[in-house]
């Protein structure tokens, strides 16, 4: 696939499902600017920004010529906004037992996609967490399929588990003026 086509890319999918993992080498190989939602969205001890906070951050993002953005980070409704003004939506399609197991493998390690103060931690707040990653795999395909009828010139494309990445990213056209 031709990356050097689309100057906004949105990473949609579930928590664990490899959104962070798939942008960080879409960014090297495409030379587009990276944002980790998780990294801009949360505070220390994992406080939340206000919704209006929040609005106006992600209408700095989507002002960019250029960006990939990749979360989940939907406080305020903002998916909308970034889905409208990207190009193209890379939806991952994961299994949610992967996606579990996902965020298990994270756990207490200082992510590079998120904030330097806050890392997921094995607590009582975690089987919540593990919960909604399970149960909410349904919802979230139907609300991406929704702003994909919603904005159809969003290119869409939904890329099916962890060997669907591989195979996408070893189809990545690379622009030559990332070799010069």
């Amino acid at each position: 696939m031709n990356f050097s086509d689309y100057n906004k890319i949105i990473i949609l999918g579930n928590n664990g499902s490899g959104k962070s993992w798939l942008a960080k080498r879409l960014a090297a190989a495409t030379g587009l600017p990276l944002i980790h939602l998780d990294a801009e969205f949360w505070h220390p001890n994992w406080e939340m920004p206000t919704k209006e906070e929040w609005l106006a951050r992600n209408r700095e993002f989507i002002a960019g010529e250029q960006w990939i953005i990749e979360g989940m980070c939907s406080h305020g409704n903002t998916m909308e906004l970034r889905f409208a003004a990207a190009e193209l939506a890379i939806i991952l399609d994961v299994n949610r037992f992967t996606c579990v197991c996902g965020v298990i493998t994270r756990l207490g390690k200082p992510r590079s996609d998120t904030a330097i103060h806050s890392y997921e931690k094995f607590d009582k707040n975690f089987f919540g967490f593990a919960k909604a990653v399970l149960t909410r795999a349904g919802r979230l395909k139907r609300k991406y399929r929704a702003m994909h009828e919603k904005y159809p010139d969003t290119a869409y494309m939904v890329v099916k588990g962890r060997r669907g990445m591989k195979k996408l990213l070893n189809s990545v056209v690379i622009p030559t003026e990332c070799f010069t």
